[in-house]
């Protein structure tokens, strides 16, 4: 069993997230090997939560803006990382260990923040529809 850093959990309801990024964060989060790295494909994560391939790659992309989700340099196909403050560790040691050297490397601007979108104002709520009549069928 897999010990979940919880520390970005915390803040998903700051990060704007899509119900595809959400769903397509939770294959990440399932399929990942300790320490969070995930080897599967866009397509294969999609298809495990029903995803599209396009909304799939929208998904990754907006988690990986977010920096949820880090690639290697390199752009290894099939190869992603969770951002250690989300990804899940084999040993309390472990997770204790992986956070602290995140947050080193985040001070020292190797490793990027969780970021949340930053908005000068609120975005617009979505107004809700009026009724409208409609003739009986007959």
């Amino acid at each position: 069993m897999l010990i979940q850093a919880s520390a970005g959990f915390g803040m998903l309801y700051r990060l704007d997230l899509t119900k595809a990024a959400m769903e397509l964060l939770s294959a990440l989060i399932e399929r990942q090997e300790p320490g969070g790295e995930v080897n599967a494909s866009q397509a294969e994560l999609g298809a495990r939560v029903g995803l599209s391939r396009n909304s799939a790659n929208t998904a990754m992309a907006l988690l990986e803006s977010r920096n949820l989700v880090l690639r290697p340099e390199d752009r290894r196909y099939r190869t992603y990382y969770l951002h250690p403050y989300v990804a899940s560790y084999a040993s309390q040691e472990e997770l204790e260990e992986a956070i602290g050297e995140a947050a080193e490397r985040i001070e020292a601007g190797e490793l990027p923040e969780i970021t949340a979108p930053v908005y000068e104002t609120a975005p617009p709520k979505r107004q809700p529809q009026p009724l409208r009549a409609v003739r009986a069928a007959g």
